[in-house]
């Protein structure tokens, strides 16, 4: 079981700090996640402290990362709205979850989008967005050198968004969902790329009480 749990680690510690390229412009990936193969959602033998963020919250107020998830479980993913496929996808897996669990739970869940766009991603443009998949999201937006150091600060890679002659719009960032446990406010399990509404659903009821899926 020890050397299973490190070998799942090692994978989640190689895909979690890969990139993936999106054109915002031609709807289709400029480059696909590379990285390891592994389980949808990965237990970590080491938790890692979520990141210290203080950034904007889609109501234009401050929101202390750790402060306002403290004791809460809490999922993390950095993207951006105008991502054609890989960032609309993961969060209507989440959303299409977390719908299924009993309403006490989903109220005490917490469920950040950090853009790694934010000279796009405004707080009315988070609002927007996210309420098109889950209102009760929160979306984060603020000083991209910030947002990046607090990604990087849990292995997730974010490139400021970059446009090139044609004026498409090119954004590279990691793929995979931080979740916390409410027992200790630490990251022990990563949702990979690949991971469907039907893997959340097994693991969320699970890891929200801090046990492993």
């Amino acid at each position: 079981m020890r050397t299973r749990t490190l070998l799942a680690s090692a994978l989640a510690a190689v895909a979690a700090l890969s990139l993936t390229a999106c054109n915002a412009d031609d709807g289709k990936p400029a480059a696909d996640v590379s990285g390891a193969k592994s389980k949808p959602i990965v237990t970590l033998d080491s938790p890692m402290e979520k990141p210290d963020l203080e950034l904007t919250d889609t109501h234009g107020k401050k929101y202390d990362l750790l402060e306002k998830t403290k004791g809460h479980p809490t999922l993390i993913y950095f993207g951006y709205t105008h991502c054609p496929d890989v960032c609309p996808l993961t969060m209507s897996n989440l959303a299409v979850a977390i719908g299924k669990l009993p309403k006490a739970e989903q109220k005490d869940l917490r469920v950040l989008f950090v853009t790694s766009d934010p000279e796009r991603d405004t707080s009315a443009a988070l609002k927007k967005w996210l309420a098109g998949i889950n209102k009760d999201f929160i979306g984060l937006t603020g000083p991209f050198d910030r947002i990046q150091a607090g990604a990087r600060s849990v292995n997730i890679g974010i490139e400021k968004p970059v446009k090139k002659k044609n004026g498409d719009v090119i954004s590279t960032h990691g793929a995979q969902v931080l979740l916390s446990s409410p027992k200790d406010d630490k990251i022990h399990w990563i949702g990979m790329e690949e991971a469907t509404p039907e893997n959340y659903s097994q693991a969320l009821p699970k890891t929200i009480k801090g046990q492993n899926p």
